[in-house]
């Protein structure tokens, strides 16, 4: 069988986006085996939100696009259990899928580029973008400041650094992570080719909801 060209899926009730932090506490031998061996090879596996199915058991049907993550640091507190920290990276789309023996799904991507495109800001400062990226640093601001010296050495900040407040997809992904809407629409969100286009939907959905 030629592996070459092929990754590993983690299926979850979840999306994550570029640049975004997802812990993990990966326990099911199949998954345990598929991060040793990303883990030795140094190499991502792709995380993908569930279609239909479940994280647990059978082979769960994943969405068409999803993204990278980067292992950062890991730990093992309980024999057979594993906590990860891994960072989201590009994005892919699943051009084929192949479920192995154990029921680890394995896929065939292409990669989809996130572009950069700063957050435009008007001399008045009334862009609903600008907003967007004043209010996120207020969010940051507050969670560090409540955080502050009780952080634990468990501890993993949502917002990664460098926060980069002037580029519209950075922006625009670390408010589709946070908005509470259904895993459907968050994914449609990360499916979105521009992302300027995903920040003026996540401004329209702030300024109907009176957060800006």
């Amino acid at each position: 069988m030629d592996d070459a060209g092929w990754i590993p899926l983690f299926p979850l009730k979840t999306v994550l986006f570029p640049g975004g932090v997802l812990p993990l506490r990966v326990f099911e031998t199949r998954y345990v085996d598929m991060v040793r061996a990303c883990m030795k090879s140094n190499a991502p596996f792709g995380v993908v939100a569930i279609r239909s199915g479940a994280e647990v058991g059978a082979a769960a049907a994943p969405h068409a696009v999803g993204t990278l993550a980067h292992i950062i640091d890991w730990d093992m507190a309980d024999l057979g259990v594993l906590l990860l920290n891994t960072r989201g990276g590009e994005r892919f789309r699943i051009l084929d899928t192949r479920t192995l023996p154990n029921q680890l799904i394995e896929a065939r991507t292409e990669a989809v580029p996130e572009g950069a495109s700063p957050v435009a800001v008007q001399a008045d400062g009334s862009d609903a973008l600008s907003v967007c990226a004043n209010v996120l640093r207020v969010v940051i601001d507050d969670l560090l400041q409540r955080v502050g010296a009780d952080a634990d050495d468990g501890f993993i900040s949502p917002f990664p650094e460098p926060h980069r407040l002037d580029d519209a997809g950075w922006v625009a992904n670390r408010w589709s992570e946070m908005l509470p809407i259904p895993l459907d629409e968050r994914q449609q969100l990360l499916e979105l080719p521009d992302p300027a286009t995903r920040l003026q939907k996540v401004a329209q959905y702030l300024q109907e909801n009176g957060v800006i």
